[in-house]
């Protein structure tokens, strides 16, 4: 592989490097074009301002798709814990026993850190030199919306964070300056993140400059987000420390229920002037690979099939390394072990249900069976998760027709050799079926596992953010190149949702939890494709799924909707740190082991304590500071080495 190189140079206080290509626009779409560096010279021109705006946008492939960081949003949780191939990247996050969560624990903590700050220095040079330029509002907005996306993520990551990166507060850096003072939460929130965001919801437009592009709609969900997170930063309701210390007190002098009331207006708002989104007709077509970059979608980390240095990694063969979208390899399980009738009956496939199995995070049992558990009526169960790996022996040169699988019955390509049920089934008789350790049910050909009995080895996939290739030519394509997909960061139906929380936590209006909720739930009903079974299926149940809502919603009901809506996308962590639920909801967890002949699950305890509902800064940064080792050590946050 032919690599390409860059320059590096530090562009923020000295943990803020990075490497990064300017980009231009054309017509329609962003274009990348590598170049050197960013000086404050290149941003009094309009290419330097075309080339810093679209590097925010690239950047966002840094984080979004990026193995490590659906690590950090998803092991530890109710959805995800540590697989049989896991390391310590992952045993530290999930907190049971296996590793140490610390300031040098792997690739995961420092991901946010990492990427958060070029970007925001970035737009402190574009917002900086605007007037010179004479620069349109509307691109100004798109400096400050991303300014505030990142300080947002990082604020939730590790509590307070710097708004001076060495040369005043918000304003462009250009040396490596070695000293650094950690701003308060809501200094963060009030100076920078909600100026930011109300300035980007005024001046963006309603339709996309380009394809991708952020709009007045994309702000106002991220400050409706931003208003509920601080709403319960405030509130407190566990008594979780913050770093650095401070009162939970506004500097406006407001409460916790204005913020709450300010994210449900500005929710609804965004419902009632979608302007170019829409929620699609069913949840399978959402997440279906041909449908990618949909009406739905408001926010993505893109990539293309059509160019390996536009992609950001390699089109054959990537390792997990800088922009590569492989984060759905992580909960991918080794299907490729499953030998029938001495075939290797289903072998790695560029496409959704398949891809490259590196089994570091399994979901848990109670995400099979209580968080999706009505599964015949719920669409979302079905187009989230791979249920059936199919045979595809064909694909990789093997012409034999037919296999001989469970109960001695014959299958062919295409058919499914390995199932998980969608409820228990007593009868169940489990065999080494091909290394697989499947059950038999009589009368069926497949193999099966029932939810409630998977283990660290062998479960479900995540389908919903699959492969997907155009260049398999019949074949098994190359599933072990980097995801070409979009990565999801934001999406219109999280509008409903942050206007339910925020109904939930007394905020009023024309709707209300039950109303907005049953929004989701009505289309989740509705069905247009059987993902397990691989054929076509027009079903309304969207009267039984609102049937099924309880009149009383709580904030534990609309988590579990969040899950159900996003689950495996990297939401789970930061859902249950915001309202602060983790300990309560991800306490404990059960799988079974290793081995895939086990199905005898059992209880994990996690240890979760208040100091964790903050991530460590990363150990390399702070020791490159030129500060005295006390300063050093009261720069991290409490708890960690």
């Amino acid at each position: 592989m032919r690599k390409i190189k860059f320059k590096i140079i530090p562009v923020v206080v000295v943990f803020a490097i990075t490497v990064f290509g300017l980009k231009s626009c054309s017509d329609d779409i962003l274009q990348e074009e590598p170049r050197g560096v960013f000086t404050p010279e290149f941003f009094t021109t309009e290419l330097g301002v075309q080339g810093g705006l679209t590097y925010l946008y690239q950047n966002l492939r840094n984080v979004y798709g990026f193995a490590y960081f659906l690590n950090l949003g998803e092991t530890g949780t109710d959805e995800y814990t540590a697989a049989q191939s896991a390391d310590n990247n992952f045993y530290d996050l999930d907190l049971a026993g296996q590793g140490n969560l610390s300031s040098t624990s792997g690739f995961s903590i420092g991901v946010v850190w990492g990427n958060a700050f070029p970007a925001i220095n970035t737009a402190n040079g574009i917002i900086e030199n605007a007037e010179a330029v004479g620069l349109d509002n509307s691109l100004i907005a798109e400096a400050r919306f991303f300014r505030a996306f990142n300080y947002f993520l990082l604020v939730q990551t590790y509590g307070g964070v710097p708004l001076d990166l060495g040369s005043g507060e918000l304003a462009f850096n250009n040396s490596a300056v070695r000293t650094s003072v950690r701003n308060t939460v809501p200094e963060v929130y009030t100076r920078a993140i909600f100026p930011d965001l109300e300035a980007a919801v005024n001046d963006l437009p309603e339709n996309p400059r380009l394809e991708g592009a952020v709009t007045k709609n994309v702000a106002r969900l991220y400050l409706a987000k931003a208003y509920l997170t601080y709403a319960w930063w405030l509130e407190n309701p566990n008594n979780i420390p913050t770093y650095p210390e401070t009162t939970r007190t506004d500097p406006d002098g407001q409460n916790p229920q204005y913020y709450f009331q300010q994210s449900y207006d500005l929710a609804v708002e965004g419902i009632e002037n979608p302007g170019p989104y829409r929620l699609l007709d069913c949840f399978y077509n959402v997440h279906v690979a041909t449908n990618d970059r949909h009406d739905e979608m408001m926010l993505y980390a893109d990539r293309t099939e059509e160019s390996q240095i536009y992609n950001g990694a390699d089109l054959g063969w990537s390792g997990t390394d800088g922009s590569a979208n492989t984060a759905v390899w992580m909960v991918t399980p080794n299907y490729t072990t499953i030998n029938v009738d001495g075939v290797a009956a289903v072998q790695r496939e560029a496409a959704q249900s398949y891809g490259r199995p590196w089994t570091r995070m399994a979901p848990t049992i109670g995400a099979l069976t209580e968080t999706f558990a009505e599964k015949d009526l719920d669409s979302r169960y079905d187009a989230t998760f791979v249920t059936s790996y199919r045979g595809n022996w064909n694909k990789g040169g093997d012409p034999t027709p037919t296999i001989t699988a469970a109960n001695g019955m014959e299958i062919a390509p295409g058919d499914a050799v390995i199932s998980f049920l969608d409820e228990h089934d007593d009868a169940v008789t489990y065999v080494n079926g091909g290394n697989i350790g499947g059950g038999e049910i009589p009368g069926r050909s497949d193999y099966v596992i029932n939810p409630d009995e998977i283990n660290r080895r062998f479960y479900p996939g995540l389908w919903k953010l699959g492969t997907y290739r155009t260049d398999n030519q019949g074949g098994l394509g190359s599933p072990n190149g980097a995801l070409t997909r979009p990565f999801p960061i934001a999406k219109y139906s999280e509008f409903y949702l942050v206007a339910a929380e925020a109904a939930v936590k007394g905020a009023s209006g024309s709707y209300s939890a039950y109303d907005l909720v049953n929004v989701l739930r009505a289309r989740a009903g509705k069905w247009c494709y059987d993902n397990g079974e691989q054929e076509v299926r027009v079903e309304d149940n969207s009267e039984a799924m609102i049937a099924a809502t309880p009149t009383d919603i709580d904030i534990n009901y609309i988590l579990a909707e969040r899950s159900r809506e996003y689950f495996g996308e990297g939401y789970r962590w930061y859902d249950l740190v915001r309202t602060q639920k983790w300990g309560e909801l991800a306490g404990s967890y059960r799988i079974a082991g290793n081995d895939a002949t086990d199905h005898s699950p059992t209880t994990t305890q996690r240890n979760i304590e208040p100091y964790l509902y903050l991530r460590p800064i990363p150990r390399g940064q702070i020791d490159n500071l030129d500060m005295t080792e006390a300063e050093k050590a009261a720069y991290q946050n409490p708890g960690y080495q």
